[in-house]
């Protein structure tokens, strides 16, 4: 025998480590019986890399049209082209490292990729041998295990669904576990927290709404401190898609301080939104002291150039600076997913908000000097005017003849008793409507 274990000792044998299965292989982080936390999925980083590609593909095909019909490719053609050749391989890696298989579908429908019959044949292939080990692993926690090895067998299989971007399966597998007897309201909780954030991922506006008013309602009985401060980061961020920025400015305002919900969006955007709702939103005092002296928000703010340099811009009255700005800022909400449908709405409010804050320091001002002051051409500045005064968002006229802008700044008193009066006149004739018709 000790012949034998020093022969062993001293010639190790080499053995071929067996071939992994690619299921296991590509999602280790699937299994909650690791030490390590899994990711959130599915992955917001991609939806938004997604997003930007959309961009800059159809960017290069209008450019390139536009070279073409002049006869002269263009740097910008060039750039755009190149941009989204950058953001396709991106996508690309990510959908292969993570066998995405309906989501390259998706990707194929919505950007008119061609379908690469074998790629996606692997890819389902992979997802099959996933699904089939994470249900066995289920089954197992079933029969030999206890209620929360089951959850957890529940909780992989609806993330396994979110990564590989298949919508309807996730919702499916997180309604699973919502619908478990015996599940503590928190759990509930994280299963329709998980249905928003692939909603919000698809930007589905009428599921996310759906699921949000549920998530609410469980969170009043089940949500600890952690949960309820992620569930206000995704509130705001439905908010913010469905163009309510009053409400969705509060809340995030309000998460700056505590937030820790990276699995939606990094801290830096999250600091940008907030403070581009709230330049909307907060009267210029207020700006001063919660954004502009924020010390939350200092410490980030000053990393975002144009924002920083908009922000001060609008406070210190320097209104040519403040539009210079404003086009950086511009081309930065464009960039993002959440922000690019509400593009003109938000410019043309931060628009509204100057000439406002410029107009209430003055009876009336040339247009020449307005102008000057803006940085912009008179011409330009009479037509802006012109549409904001008819829409009855400045309260002013113009005097063309004279080339004055002249306030004329509503009495608040004036325009309550207005108010009152025209709701008494409704109320009578409402009652008078009553009286005939019981009389009748």
């Amino acid at each position: 025998p000790i012949e034998v274990c020093a022969t062993t000792m001293a010639e190790p044998t080499t053995t071929t480590p067996p071939e992994e299965d690619p299921a296991k292989e590509e999602a280790p982080s699937s299994s909650s019986s690791s030490s390590a936390t899994p990711p959130m999925e599915p992955n917001m980083a991609l939806a938004q890399t997604a997003f930007r590609y959309g961009e800059a593909a159809a960017q290069a095909k209008v450019d390139d049209a536009t070279a073409m019909a002049d006869d002269d490719p263009t740097a910008t053609a060039k750039d755009a082209a190149a941009r989204a050749a950058a953001l396709e391989a991106e996508l690309n890696r990510e959908i292969d490292a993570k066998r995405m298989a309906p989501f390259y579908e998706w990707a194929c429908a919505k950007f008119g990729w061609p379908v690469d019959a074998e790629r996606l044949a692997k890819m389902k292939s992979s997802n099959e041998a996933e699904a089939a080990a994470l249900q066995a692993a289920l089954d197992e926690a079933t029969r030999n295990a206890g209620d929360m090895e089951v959850l957890d067998a529940l909780f992989d299989i609806a993330r396994f669904h979110a990564r590989i971007g298949a919508k309807d399966e996730a919702y499916t597998a997180n309604d699973a576990i919502r619908d478990r007897p015996k599940v503590s309201s928190g759990k509930r909780v994280d299963a329709v927290m998980n249905k928003l954030r692939v909603a919000l991922f698809y930007v589905d506006v009428p599921s996310a709404k759906a699921q949000l008013a549920e998530a609410k309602k469980l969170a009043e009985t089940g949500g600890d401190w952690d949960r309820n401060n992620r569930l206000a980061v995704y509130e705001s961020i439905f908010l913010m898609v469905n163009r309510d920025v009053k409400e969705a400015a509060k809340l995030l305002l309000g998460g700056v301080a505590t937030f820790t919900c990276t699995e939606i969006c990094d801290y830096h955007d999250f600091v940008f939104y907030a403070v581009v709702t709230n330049v909307l939103a907060l009267d210029r005092p207020d700006l001063k002291k919660r954004v502009i002296d924020g010390p939350d928000i200092l410490q980030i703010i000053r990393q975002i150039p144009p924002l920083y340099d908009l922000v001060a811009s609008l406070y210190e009255s320097q209104y040519a600076d403040f539009f210079k700005y404003l086009l950086d800022v511009d081309a930065k909400v464009k960039n993002d997913r959440y922000l690019q449908p509400h593009a003109r709405f938000l410019v043309r409010e931060l628009r509204v908000l100057v000439y406002t804050q410029f107009l209430d320091a003055y009876k009336s001002v040339t247009l020449d000097a307005m102008a000057s002051k803006f940085g912009v051409s008179v011409a330009f500045l009479d037509r802006e005017l012109a549409h904001f005064v008819s829409c009855g968002r400045l309260n002013a006229k113009i005097d063309k003849v004279m080339q004055i802008v002249e306030t004329n700044r509503p009495d608040a008193n004036s325009a309550h008793y207005q108010t009152i009066i025209k709701q008494g006149d409704l109320l009578l004739n409402r009652i008078q409507q009553l009286a005939r018709s019981v009389a009748i």
